[in-house]
């Protein structure tokens, strides 16, 4: 007997965003933690605590998954550099949110656990990406698995029309519903400073 679907409450620190990441189960997403650098430095930027060997906590799934309640209008974009992921935070209390790719078209989300009501709620996690080694070389457990799974669910997602279901673009220009935020070199090199 398949597990029942979950919602969780989500939300930025001071409240003022809030949402909902629906249908959470090992089937609609991968619960994994990354340490590579631009997840540290991108936190970093907006003046959160570098996590260190902890890593970043994220599920990932679709976007349609996510549906924005109240405060829209705080969410903001930051990216590393021109191409780099596009990195939401909640602009009011600069708290990381969701990272999701640069089209509409290749509908990915990653939302951070932290801002999650109840994280443990989340499954299991299954994958550690860019943990550094003894040798000091990042190593992935259950990489294959996790990218497997997230061209999987993508393409469902095309494949049903449910990537035009996204709090993150316009449905009609397919643009971001907010202006990114790229950063210069100088901003860059400092963010990756800790």
């Amino acid at each position: 007997m398949a597990k029942a679907l979950k919602n969780i409450a989500l939300s930025c620190t001071c409240g003022s965003l809030q949402g909902v990441l629906k249908d959470v189960s090992p089937r609609t997403g991968t619960h994994l933690i990354c340490h590579c650098d631009d997840c540290r430095a991108a936190n970093n930027h907006i003046g959160k605590s570098d996590p260190g060997d902890e890593g970043i906590d994220l599920f990932q799934t679709t976007p349609d998954k996510i549906e924005i309640v109240k405060g829209g209008g705080n969410l903001g974009i930051m990216r590393l550099g021109p191409r780099g992921l596009m990195r939401w935070y909640a602009t009011c209390c600069n708290t990381p949110m969701f990272n999701t790719l640069a089209s509409a078209k290749l509908p990915f989300v990653g939302v951070q656990a932290a801002s999650l009501e109840a994280p443990d709620e989340l499954p299991r996690v299954t994958s550690r990406m860019h943990k550094k080694g003894k040798d000091g070389k990042p190593k992935h457990q259950g990489a294959g698995r996790a990218g497997f799974k997230i061209v999987q669910r993508m393409a469902a997602a095309r494949i049903s029309g449910r990537w035009k279901d996204t709090p993150f673009f316009d449905a009609t220009t397919l643009d971001p519903v907010v202006e990114p935020q790229v950063l210069t070199r100088k901003e860059r090199a400092d963010a990756h400073n800790w």
